[in-house]
């Protein structure tokens, strides 16, 4: 069977023989809501990832300076999990969450991370059984490959700003510096195009089709190149919601900078632009 490298539909995951299901519902103002919700009923077989816990490092490195809400994890300790929840080569996974993909595309992209492609997310609500059953895994020997994706840090990104398309995911409001409920200072990085992830998504909340998203995509990025496109966010989560669905519509892979806005603004030495 061909893989499922972007998006996977719930009729699709039922024909899957033994796919690893990452359930990664998470709540930005309860952090344990999606815990919780797991508790009380998730896709069987499904295993619970934290956004805090399992898909973000420290807020603050080991040199002191903050590095963002949701920097990226130590890249062996997300390989080590991923071992003991029973990831091998070749193996299916499946993500997903209950709020329109941000935080399973967030999962999507950290597999890529790791060199393994195998990986979609699931696409609109799943319409089967719940269990309340954890799964005992397997633990494998599994071995991170060289990784799929690109990312960029903040010293290299002032350096080329101006010469990159950089598209940040937040909701509009927050992008202008009407307001800013999370992070240091409002605004946006300079010259920065927004594009809010929701805006990947039908009304039923699934995906708008790969043919719509490459039409709206390549009106955003021309004249650039994939390789020339970074997409951040506040804390580089929904960010990868965009690269979910650049992807989908057959657009490449742009890069991924981690600590966004939460990082950027945290130095007043940055530039920053309102409006």
């Amino acid at each position: 069977m061909t893989p499922f490298t972007t998006l996977i539909s719930p009729t699709e995951l039922r024909t899957l023989a033994d796919p690893l299901i990452l359930d990664c519902r998470f709540d930005l103002a309860d952090t344990g809501a999606g815990e919780r919700a797991y508790a009380a009923g998730h896709i069987p077989g499904a295993h619970y990832l934290h956004l805090d816990r399992d898909l973000a490092g420290p807020k603050t490195g080991a040199d002191g300076v903050f590095r963002g809400r949701h920097p990226l994890p130590d890249r062996d300790s997300f390989a080590a999990l991923l071992r003991r929840l029973g990831l091998t080569a070749g193996r299916q996974v499946v993500t997903c969450d209950s709020q329109g993909g941000p935080y399973a595309a967030r999962a999507w992209w950290m597999l890529r991370w790791l060199g393994h492609p195998q990986v979609a997310v699931l696409d609109g609500a799943w319409d089967g059984e719940l269990t309340t059953q954890i799964p005992t895994p397997t633990a494998t020997n599994w071995q991170p490959g060289t990784p799929l994706v690109g990312q960029i840090d903040a010293a290299t990104l002032l350096s080329r700003l101006g010469r990159v398309r950089l598209v940040d995911a937040r909701a509009p409001e927050r992008f202008r510096g009407d307001i800013e409920p999370l992070d240091k200072a409002a605004g946006h990085i300079p010259g920065a195009s927004n594009r809010l992830f929701k805006d990947n998504l039908q009304a039923d909340g699934r995906f708008k089709p790969a043919e719509q998203l490459r039409a709206e995509f390549q009106r955003l990025l021309a004249p650039y190149a994939a390789e020339d496109v970074i997409h951040q966010c506040g804390s580089g989560v929904t960010a990868c919601h965009n690269l979910l669905a650049m992807a989908h519509a057959g657009l490449g892979d742009g890069r991924l900078y981690p600590g966004s806005w939460s990082e950027w603004s945290a130095d007043p030495a940055r530039p920053l632009a309102k409006g």
